[in-house]
């Protein structure tokens, strides 16, 4: 009889082992070295916040979620390559926070063929968006919609010379469209137009002509560095164009990069001001980084919190044993789910999400100012 109490109890402590130690694997493939890399830290620092502390308190349904992330560089051949991986070799649930539309559309093959639901890609492409892509979730509005928001503003103050230069890719296109849609509505013809190529841009043979345009503000649809090199050889040249650029770029770091010719610099957000307490999500935010001593929300580190909200909410909804098909049919059975102040959406013809969007201008004291 002691030996059968024996065996059940060593059985009882197996199965707890077992347990604790069951892991929700989640991947990531994001450009953490390269032109984009502070955004990328930030963007995935802002995630683990949330993550850590879902964690701390048992994880999801017993399991804790388990983030592997992979550095592509920014180079999308090596986000398809990474994506590859994580999903036949480490057999990951879900994909997560991906960086730039390139390389988010390098992976859509496999998301398709394995069925893997990716969670906040953080690119506002439309791509991403219309056609409705059944695996991608989205969880920030549209790269259009900032580019639009940024000419309407830039008319509203009585701007009418707007230069757009932008990189030649799939990203810049599409930025392109949005900023195109608005001086369409404002009446307006590009002051000046430009693209350059991503891998090598050359903005020393772009300064002269925004110079010459006598363009009042510049819309650069371009990621992190290509946008300080762009806004210090505009500088260099004589121009004193008002700089403005898209979400994409709204980390600190980006602030950081662009020393002197930080100051004035407009950046579109696709998130409420990640100082203002009146939304919960900013004020829960907050509160997580000062118990864990990371220093202050910048609006980077607010995309990754909100988007790792989503992606828990959805493995809560699938239940015990999150299987990849599980975790889609969750995600898309989100209404009205409320992250703190705002609300998602999903439904089989809408992955969008969020359509929040809003500008910041960066201060004299290198913060971003709403």
């Amino acid at each position: 009889m002691n030996n059968l109490r024996l065996w059940c109890a060593t059985l009882a402590l197996a199965a707890l082992s077992q347990a604790s130690f069951a892991q929700i694997l989640i991947g990531q493939t994001a450009g953490f070295t390269g032109p984009v890399g502070a955004g990328v830290k930030e963007t995935t620092d802002g995630a683990k916040l949330y993550l850590d502390a879902i964690n701390a308190k048992g994880g999801v349904n017993g399991q804790k979620i388990e983030l592997i992330s992979l550095d592509d560089k920014f180079d999308p051949k090596l986000a398809a390559e990474n994506a590859r991986k994580l999903i036949e070799d480490d057999n990951v649930s879900a994909m997560f926070l991906t960086r730039g539309t390139p390389h988010t559309e390098a992976i859509l093959p496999l998301l398709e063929k394995f069925g893997v639901p990716l969670v906040g890609p953080s690119t506002g492409a439309m791509v991403l968006h219309q056609p409705v892509k059944k695996y991608v979730f989205n969880v920030r509005a549209t790269y259009q919609r900032e580019a639009e928001k940024a000419v309407t503003h830039l008319h509203s103050m009585g701007i009418t010379r707007i230069g757009i230069v932008y990189v030649d890719d799939s990203f810049g296109a599409d930025g392109l469209a949005g900023a195109q849609k608005g001086m369409a509505a404002a009446k307006l013809q590009p002051a000046v137009l430009e693209k350059f190529n991503r891998t090598k841009p050359d903005f020393a043979s772009i300064a002269p002509k925004v110079v010459q345009s006598n363009a009042q503000a510049i819309i650069m649809v371009a990621s992190g560095q290509a946008v300080v090199d762009g806004a210090k050889a505009f500088r260099t040249a004589g121009s004193a164009a008002q700089i403005v650029t898209l979400s994409n770029n709204a980390s600190s770091g980006f602030i950081k990069s662009l020393g002197d010719n930080a100051r004035g610099v407009i950046v579109t957000q696709v998130f409420p001001y990640e100082r203002s307490i009146a939304y919960p999500l900013v004020k829960e935010a907050i509160e997580l980084a000062k118990a864990k001593g990371t220093g202050e929300i910048s609006p980077a580190m607010l995309e990754g919190f909100a988007a790792a909200k989503v992606l828990v909410e959805g493995l809560r909804r699938a239940g015990p044993k999150p299987s990849r098909e599980k975790i889609e049919a969750a995600l898309e059975s989100l209404r009205k789910f409320d992250i703190g102040g705002l609300e998602v959406n999903y439904s089989a013809e809408d992955h969008t999400g969020l359509d929040f969007a809003d500008l910041s201008i960066i201060g004299t004291d290198g913060k971003f100012k709403r």
